[in-house]
C-alpha cells in the first residue's frame, strides 16, 4: 500500500490531505469548546445546527464542482480552496455570536466542498494505473481513520499547555501547508472519459447540470449503491451522536474536564482505525456484503448501551462505558466505510466510477444533514435521551432497509448486445465485435446502459 507514495506528486497530494485533516481535526475539537462557551448546555444545538450547515454546502456545492472542476486551472482551484480555508480559520477565535459561527462555518465547508472533489478528481490522473489507484484509495481510508485518532490527542495535549482558542491556528496552519504542497506537486492534465451514463440531448437541463446529476442516476439505479445510500444512514446516526453530542456527554452529564472532550472522541477513532488496519484480510475471505452489514446492525446494540449511560443517574463506570461505545460506533462505522470504495467499483462500469464516487460524497453527506439536526436538536431540546433513541431507530431501520436492498446472491452473467456505444467506450472492454454492435456478458446492470437488469 505505501509503495505509491514512491510518487513523486502523489506523495505531496498525500502530505498535504494529511495535514489539512489535522487541522480540521483540531478545528473539530475547539468548536465544541467554542460551542460550550457559548451555548452551555444547548452546545449540542449549535453544532447540530453548524454541521448542518456544513452538510448543505458539500450537498448543493459539491456537485457543481465536480462538474465542471476539469474545466478550470486544477492548481489554482485547490490552493485557492485552501487559502480561504485558512482565512475563515482565522477568523473562528474572535467569534463571540452563534450566528457568526453558522456564517463562518459555511464559508469554510464551502471552499472544502470545493477542493475534495476537485482533489479527488486529481488522483486517478497522478496514478492511472488501476492498482495503484486502489492502494491510494485504501491509503486516504487509514488517513482518515489515523487523523481520527491523532487529533484528539494532539488537541488534548495542547488544551494542557494553551485555551481552545489558539488551536484554531493549528488548522491555519493545516491549510496553508497543504495549499504549500499543493502547489509544488506536478499535476497532469484531465483525462478524457465517455460518461457511462447518457443524458439525452433533448432534455433542457444543460451539459453541467447533466453532468453534476448523471453520477447520482447511476447510484440510485443499481441495488447493491441504493443499499450503501441505506448503510451511509446507519453510520451517519451514529456518527452524528459522537460528533454533537460528545461535548455535552463528557462535560453535562458526567462532569469531566474539557482535556476528555477529546479523549473521548479520540476512543471513536481508535475504533475505527483498529478495524480498518484488520478488515483487508478478513474482506480476503468473508464478502463485502457480510461486514457492511454486520457493522450497520452492530450499530444498534451500542445504542442501547449508550441509553443506559444516558438514563443513568450516576456512577464511575459511565465514563468508561461511554469510551466502550465510542470505539464500538468507531469499529461499526469503520466495518462499512472501509470495503465502500470496493462496492463502488465492482458496481459500477468502469466509465461511471469517477461519478458514482462524486454521487457517493454528496448522496452520503444528505444523511449527515438529516442526522446532525436530529442528534443536536433533539438532545438540547426533549435531552440526550430522545436523541439516543430517535437516532437508534434510524440506525435500525436503515440497516434493515439495506439488508432488504441488496441481494444475497449475485445474479449470473447475461450475455447482450450494444448498438449504440463507439469503439473505445469503456463499457465495451471486454466486448466482440457483432454486425452494428457489441456483444459480451456481465451480470445485470441497471446503469442507463442497459435497458433491463
Amino acid at each position: 500500500m505505501l509503495a505509491v507514495l514512491r510518487n513523486r506528486a502523489y506523495r505531496r497530494l498525500f502530505t498535504a490531505q494529511v495535514v489539512a485533516l489535522t487541522g480540521t481535526g483540531l478545528a473539530t475539537v475547539a468548536l465544541a469548546l467554542l460551542a460550550y462557551d457559548l451555548a452551555g448546555a444547548g452546545a449540542g444545538s449549535v453544532l447540530g445546527t453548524a454541521l448542518a450547515v456544513k452538510m448543505v454546502a458539500y450537498v448543493a456545492i459539491a456537485p457543481a464542482v465536480g462538474a465542471v472542476a476539469d474545466r478550470l486551472p486544477r492548481r489554482a482551484l485547490l490552493v485557492g480552496a485552501d487559502l480561504v480555508r485558512a482565512g475563515v480559520a482565522l477568523l473562528l477565535p474572535f467569534v463571540d455570536q452563534v450566528w457568526q459561527v453558522y456564517v463562518l462555518i459555511f464559508l469554510l465547508q464551502a471552499a472544502s466542498a470545493t477542493f475534495t472533489p476537485a482533489f479527488q478528481a486529481v488522483i486517478p490522473d497522478v496514478l492511472p494505473a488501476e492498482r495503484d489507484y486502489t492502494r491510494a484509495l485504501s491509503l486516504s481510508r487509514l488517513a482518515y481513520d489515523l487523523e481520527s485518532l491523532f487529533s484528539p490527542a494532539l488537541a488534548a495535549a495542547l488544551l494542557s499547555l494553551i485555551t481552545y482558542n489558539w488551536l484554531f491556528l493549528g488548522t491555519v496552519a493545516g491549510f496553508l501547508a497543504s495549499a504549500a504542497l499543493v502547489a509544488s506537486a506536478a499535476l497532469p492534465k484531465p483525462g478524457v472519459q465517455t460518461p457511462a451514463v447518457p443524458v439525452p440531448t433533448s432534455l433542457p437541463t444543460g451539459r453541467v447540470r447533466a453532468r453534476a446529476t448523471a453520477g447520482a442516476r447511476l447510484f440510485l439505479a443499481v441495488p447493491q449503491l441504493r443499499a450503501l445510500l441505506a448503510l451511509d444512514l446507519a453510520v451517519a446516526a451514529a456518527g452524528a451522536m459522537v460528533t454533537v453530542n460528545t461535548v455535552v456527554y463528557v462535560r453535562d452529564q458526567l462532569g469531566r474536564s474539557t482535556g476528555d472532550v477529546p479523549l473521548a472522541l479520540g476512543s471513536f477513532g481508535a475504533g475505527s482505525m483498529v478495524v480498518a488496519l484488520f478488515l483487508p484480510r478478513v474482506l480476503d475471505r468473508v464478502p463485502d456484503r457480510v461486514v457492511m452489514l454486520r457493522g450497520a446492525m452492530l450499530l444498534t446494540p451500542v445504542f442501547v448501551v449508550l441509553g443506559a449511560v444516558t438514563a443513568a443517574g450516576g456512577g464511575g463506570w459511565r465514563w468508561p462505558t461511554l469510551l466502550a461505545a465510542w470505539a464500538a460506533f468507531g469499529a461499526a462505522c469503520s466495518m462499512v466505510l472501509t470495503p465502500t470504495g470496493r462496492l463502488i467499483r465492482r458496481a459500477a462500469p468502469a466509465g461511471a466510477r469517477t461519478s458514482a464516487f462524486a454521487a457517493q460524497f454528496s448522496l452520503s453527506h444528505s444523511c449527515w444533514l438529516l442526522t446532525y439536526p436530529l442528534a443536536g436538536w433533539l438532545g438540547a431540546t426533549a435531552g440526550l435521551g430522545s436523541a439516543v433513541l430517535v437516532l437508534g431507530a434510524v440506525a435500525l431501520a436503515a440497516s434493515a432497509l439495506a439488508v432488504r436492498l441488496w441481494p444475497a446472491r449475485k445474479p449470473a452473467p447475461v450475455e447482450h448486445e450494444h448498438a449504440g456505444l463507439p469503439a473505445g467506450h469503456p463499457h465495451l472492454v471486454d466486448a466482440r465485435r457483432v454486425g452494428g454492435g457489441w456483444r459480451h456478458s456481465h451480470r445485470p446492470l441497471p446503469d442507463g446502459l442497459h435497458a433491463h437488469g
